[in-house]
């Protein structure tokens, strides 16, 4: 692999500074978290995709809100939230079905509750996160083949069987991305956040699966590949990153030792795609704006992590 060593140097420089912000956000310290004009500006998620505010939400009020779910409960609920991927359609439905389980999941039912909500001015789907739209059921609305989607996947074929019986991400991963409406980048994203429950408990750094944006930023960061695969590159940063914040005399805040794995290694790529956007605006790709401004929120959020991972922020 041919790296473009200045741009390649700036992922581990972006990733460090990055994770400097979310703890000097953290510790309470004052605004500007950081002297990087574009980390500043722009809005960038987190180094760990877990501390990212729609995983926190999920770990919250999706997998860990106190109540004790079947492991098939559990898989249809976060794939269900993970399909509209926006807090306010979650709590719309706990709202009016009390709970979100697969006892009380119709088409019917979920139809109405989703159609009403939209109708009256409310969007269903998270702006930053593209779910495939396509009538790949044959319904006119979008949440409508999601909702037939689901209820292809765990009432008609029992899906969450199969997904408790795997061994492996990969293996998971195969059996989500045969169906309709997910793709390979979504597949990916599913089994990680099943991974985050207890219902299964596979190797993170196993599989991985390259997304557009990661792709954009790994092609910025290398001139060439020599033949080895977006994925090889990210299981490479994965193996690297100690030595290579080492060399850079970068001081890394890992959170207790946990490094950076696949799926943190993957985003890191698209979020300095987005960067290079405004730093090194000559490294052509086909996304050439930064989309969200850096606005900051005085909520503050107690971040968690997933049980299994036995460590704190």
């Amino acid at each position: 692999m041919i790296k473009r060593q200045e741009i390649y140097d700036m992922y581990w420089y972006f990733a460090c500074e990055r994770q400097n912000v979310f703890y000097n956000k953290l510790n309470g310290k004052s605004m500007p978290y950081t002297d990087d004009k574009i980390l500043q500006e722009y809005k960038f998620c987190n180094c760990y995709r877990v501390l990212d505010r729609v995983s926190q939400f999920l770990l919250k009020s999706v997998i860990y809100n106190g109540v004790e779910y079947s492991k098939e409960d559990m898989i249809f609920r976060i794939i269900l939230f993970k399909i509209f991927n926006k807090e306010d359609t979650w709590n719309y439905l706990m709202e009016k079905l009390k709970d979100i389980v697969l006892d009380n999941f119709s088409f019917e039912s979920y139809d109405r509750l989703l159609t009403e909500y939209k109708n009256n001015g409310n969007k269903i789907y998270n702006d930053a996160y593209i779910s495939c739209a396509n009538k790949a059921f044959g319904y006119e609305m979008k949440h409508q083949n999601h909702l037939a989607l689901l209820e292809q996947m765990f009432i008609k074929d029992k899906m969450q069987n199969k997904i408790i019986d795997c061994k492996s991400m990969k293996e998971a991963f195969n059996i989500l991305k045969e169906y309709p409406l997910i793709g390979n980048f979504m597949a990916y994203q599913l089994v990680t956040d099943i991974n985050y429950s207890e219902v299964v408990n596979f190797r993170e750094d196993e599989f991985t699966v390259a997304g557009p944006g990661a792709i954009r930023g790994i092609k910025k960061c290398f001139s060439n590949l020599e033949g080895a695969t977006y994925e090889d590159v990210i299981k490479y940063m994965y193996d690297v990153q100690e030595s290579e914040f080492e060399r850079l005399k970068l001081k890394f805040k890992y959170i207790n030792g946990r490094k950076l794995q696949y799926i943190d290694i993957q985003n890191l790529f698209c979020e300095l795609d987005k960067y290079l956007r405004v730093r090194r605006p000559d490294l052509k790709s086909n996304r050439i704006k930064i989309k969200k401004k850096y606005i900051k929120n005085n909520n503050k959020i107690e971040y968690i992590l997933p049980l299994k991972w036995n460590a704190k922020i």
